[in-house]
């Protein structure tokens, strides 16, 4: 009896999750199994977290449930802690606390990248992130919990400090994150008339002298002034030396004290992919890929190995460069296409067909910076303000997977023409035993009884 072999998908981002949903598609019961390995149990769409900060978007509608799509795919709650495809196998780390060993015949590789930290004091210990949905909700809850604060404050340091926001890094996740929350700063403040728009402080620091790298100067330029219109405060050419206690220090010698600070200042190679495995990687962390997406180079390939998305160095044949090629950049766009791409190559392998490279161009960039602000590049085309802001949300809900996400996202952008933003924060969710173990008494503070449930 011939024994289907067994492909295992590591890391349920984009690539990974495309990967297995057209391999369901194209591959036959008897073919091959699927299973795929994630610690959690959905796939976020990451373009839609600067509207989930903002509240335009229900933070469950850009999770994309792993079990709902993949029916034939084994969804294995965990996170792989080393790759050793010497002997065809990936330890991993069960959400149980389970150490496990799993096996497979061919192994495919989306573990994506991680959030780069820098070693800035304090940075740890009081900044957020913006990769995943829970950070998003955390960002936008601290805020308005914020406005909340600062409403029964007199004025003082303290007032200043909860009015203050920062976000270091001015990639496409910083910068929209930021657009949309000062454009929810600016809705919210109507239903507090004890604080005054001019109290509201936020700051947007990048290291390199433009924000949004890949639009156009002039582009990046019209954003930092759409940005400074609205009342913001861009620093460029400037970094962040130390967040202590929540006191902003910067390379310029400027300091001020900010209760939200938001950390979106680029990624890193996954841990485990650049240091636990036994796969080819080059100098930046990132696994050696063929144009196929198999792993290897064409000298050495790898038997049995796939990568792609955040985790791998695609090479990009749209562009020419020397040596040959350079690699396709870390989006959502190429992450997507090379999920599919991957899924149909692994189908011809498996039935004795020759692969096709991956080659895809760029359908240009779009980014929101606030209700009804944005802007849409490609090629020599610059839409900016509120047409490239109807252009992103138009191109945002067309590429979230599944019909079943599209209609939820525009259903509530409809609704929300008639009804306006839901300005309620609910901090309190992170902490629900709260009130059930102190009854109500004020001595008990959450972080000292239980800080299992805090998202």
């Amino acid at each position: 009896m011939i024994r289907t072999p067994h492909i295992l998908i590591v890391g349920g981002g984009y690539a990974g999750f495309y990967a297995a949903w057209h391999l369901e598609k194209r591959l036959k019961r008897s073919e091959a199994s699927v299973s795929i390995l994630d610690p959690r149990p959905y796939m976020t769409y990451q373009p839609f977290l600067p509207e989930v900060v903002a509240g335009s978007i229900e933070a469950r509608h850009v999770a994309v449930s792993l079990r709902r799509h993949l029916r034939r795919t084994t969804v294995l709650s965990g996170r792989a802690t080393s790759i050793d495809h010497g002997s065809r196998s990936v330890h991993a780390q069960m959400n149980d606390g389970r150490e496990v060993t799993l096996s497979y015949d061919l192994i495919v590789v989306t573990a994506g990248a991680v959030t780069r930290t820098l070693p800035v004091p304090g940075i740890a210990e009081v900044a957020l992130g913006l990769k995943h949905v829970e950070e998003a909700v955390a960002i936008r809850d601290t805020f308005l919990t914020a406005l909340d604060r600062a409403a029964a404050l007199p004025e003082g340091p303290e007032r200043t400090r909860a009015l203050t926001v920062t976000f270091v890094g001015g990639g496409f996740a910083g910068a929209e994150g930021f657009g949309e929350l000062l454009s929810l700063s600016r809705a919210a403040l109507k239903r507090y008339p004890e604080i005054s728009p001019d109290e509201l402080s936020f700051h947007l620091v990048e290291a390199s002298e433009r924000i949004l790298p890949e639009v156009s100067t002039k582009t990046g330029a019209w954003v930092v002034r759409s940005l400074e219109r609205r009342g913001a405060r861009v620093h460029l050419r400037t970094t962040v030396t130390s967040a202590v206690g929540g006191e902003v220090v910067l390379s310029s010698g400027e300091r001020f004290e900010s209760d939200l600070i938001v950390w979106t200042a680029g990624t890193a190679a996954n841990p485990v992919v650049s240091q636990r495995t036994d796969l080819p990687v080059n100098q930046r962390g990132l696994l050696i890929v063929r144009p196929d997406l198999r792993v290897g180079s064409d000298e050495r390939p790898v038997v049995g190995a796939w990568a792609a998305g955040d985790a791998a160095a695609v090479p990009d044949l749209t562009r020419t460069a020397s040596p040959p090629y350079l690699y396709t950049v870390p989006n959502a766009q190429h992450a997507v296409r090379q999920g599919k791409r991957l899924a149909r190559n692994i189908t011809k392998t498996l039935r004795g067909s020759a692969t096709r490279p991956y080659r895809h161009r760029s359908l240009g960039a779009v980014a929101t910076l606030g209700l009804g602000t944005g802007v849409f590049e490609a090629g020599p085309v610059a839409l900016k303000g509120f047409l490239g802001w109807l252009i992103h949300r138009g191109y945002q809900v067309l590429a979230i997977p599944t019909w079943e996400r599209k209609i939820r996202v525009a259903s509530v952008w409809f609704a929300a023409l008639f009804l306006g933003r839901d300005i309620v924060s609910l901090t309190s969710v992170q902490h629900p035993r709260h009130e059930f173990v102190t009854g109500g008494r004020l001595e008990l503070d959450p972080p000292e009884w239980d800080t299992r449930n805090v998202a």
